[in-house]
């Protein structure tokens, strides 16, 4: 596989067309890929997702796709899940109760509080810390109905709410996961992508 690939991961539920779009005005040449060796040898990978997460976990377990992808992530690979590829990264979720995800950390995602409206849809505000590496303070564009209410020791976490605070996003080293849609967030989540693009550029001497 040639170096430095950019690989979209296909998982039957997420909009490609915008996530593409997304990382080629931050720069990047991406390719929407779909197996075990995109997963294994791509230098930087992509989970998007939108939609079921036991659909999700569906399509990655029929390809094979589980435990590859639980490694990458374990191993600190340059990873960036997005929405609902976020929350496949923990146990599980409250909307599947029998269907496990990639089991990376323990946090399992939950509905947010019947007193807002669910799903979340629109612009949130961010907020972290000095010490996070990619995400800044400022609004990104959301559409969840589910969420983390903790962050998963050795993460760095950003937070946002929507009835109590949330995670808006997990970093650890060149894995980056985001509740929100980086690619329709504006000059703010370009930015951000062109970081983490950066960032995971750089893995050899640094990630």
């Amino acid at each position: 596989m040639a170096a430095k690939t950019i690989a979209v991961l296909r998982t039957g539920v997420a909009n490609l067309a915008s996530v593409l779009a997304g990382l080629r005005r931050a720069g990047a040449d991406a390719r929407v890929m779909d197996d075990v060796r995109a997963v294994e040898e791509t230098d930087r990978l992509v989970l998007p997702g939108v939609g079921s997460f036991e659909a999700a976990m569906t399509q990655l377990r029929s390809r094979g796709l589980v435990e590859p992808l639980a490694q990458r992530i374990r191993a600190g690979r340059p990873t960036l899940a997005i929405c609902l590829g976020m929350q496949l990264l923990g146990s599980g979720s409250e909307e599947s109760p029998n269907v496990a995800g990639l089991n990376v950390f323990r946090e399992r995602a939950t509905r947010f509080d019947p007193c807002v409206r669910v799903p979340q849809l629109g612009w949130n505000l961010i907020a972290t810390d000095s010490t996070s590496r990619f995400i800044r303070p400022g609004c990104a564009y959301f559409a969840n109905s589910y969420r983390f209410t903790g962050a998963p020791v050795g993460w760095q976490p950003a937070w946002s709410d929507h009835g109590g605070r949330f995670v808006a996003a997990l970093e650890r080293g060149c894995v980056l996961a985001c509740q929100f849609h980086p690619e329709l967030s504006g000059a703010w989540g370009v930015a951000l992508l062109r970081r983490w693009l950066v960032a995971s550029e750089a893995e050899v001497v640094g990630c």
